[in-house]
């Protein structure tokens, strides 16, 4: 017998997250029981090294709402977060980090503007938003210069391209997700711009969130591939490859 359909999917992409797993996972797993929708929770283990595959099975036990999916090797977490959007049945869909930089439970302020036709993406840079951690100097001025160029080159009405909280409707994942090329930290920007491309409007949400001190971000090195590759998703579609 086929059970119901849940209003909304929780994707959690994790490699090598065993340390902050052990102090996140209670945070997901009371939002995914106590939330008055019906929720399903999939964590993406992206061939992690260490144990993050035993935290999540220990943790979960017996949670009928609530699954592992593990990808044997490494393929960075844009290749977990396809997996796991294109594995799950949910009306709408959410990828949040493993770290809970957002927390969990803002997944509310995301639905509430949410439609079939709307992508909503959680963002650090609009009216309302609230850093209860700040990032290093450093790193806030080379994230703030990357997302203007990116603006310039890519997606010039959104603020804030890189957080790792968006939501997608079920059409939107079954018609973008497929096609998306790119497997590492510019997945954001190839999901929305392929979003753009298809007509879905994007919306930006202010939400709470919170810098780790243990990101594995290189602001230069994966700067400049992030610039490398807006320029690459900008091509290609310029040439009509995504079609």
């Amino acid at each position: 017998m086929k059970t119901n359909k849940p209003f909304l999917s929780i994707i959690v992409p994790a490699y090598n997250e065993e340390s902050r797993l052990r102090k996140t996972l209670p945070d997901f797993l009371r939002f995914s029981t106590d939330s008055k929708r019906s929720v399903e929770l999939v964590f993406v283990d992206d061939g992690s090294l260490d144990s993050t595959s035993k935290v999540i099975r220990k943790a979960t036990e017996g949670l009928k709402n609530v699954r592992l999916l593990g990808l044997p090797v490494n393929r960075g977490k844009g290749a977990a977060i396809r997996e796991g959007m294109l594995s799950v049945r949910g009306k709408f869909r959410i990828f949040a980090d493993a770290d809970n930089s957002t927390p969990i439970w803002q997944a509310e302020k995301l639905l509430q503007a949410a439609d079939e036709r709307t992508v909503v993406i959680g963002s650090r840079y609009v009216s309302g938003s609230q850093i209860k951690i700040k990032q290093p100097f450093y790193r806030m001025v080379g994230s703030r210069f990357l997302n203007l160029i990116i603006r310039i080159i890519l997606l010039p009405d959104i603020k804030d391209t890189q957080c790792g909280f968006k939501l997608f409707p079920q059409r939107a994942v079954e018609e973008i997700f497929p096609k998306i090329r790119l497997t590492r930290f510019s997945f954001d920007l190839e999901v929305l711009a392929l979003a753009k491309e298809f007509g879905y409007r994007i919306k930006e949400v202010p939400i709470e969130w919170k810098d780790s001190p243990h990101s594995t971000v290189d602001p230069v090195k994966d700067g400049l591939k992030l610039l490398r590759d807006a320029i690459r998703i900008k091509i290609n579609l310029m040439r009509g490859d995504y079609k």
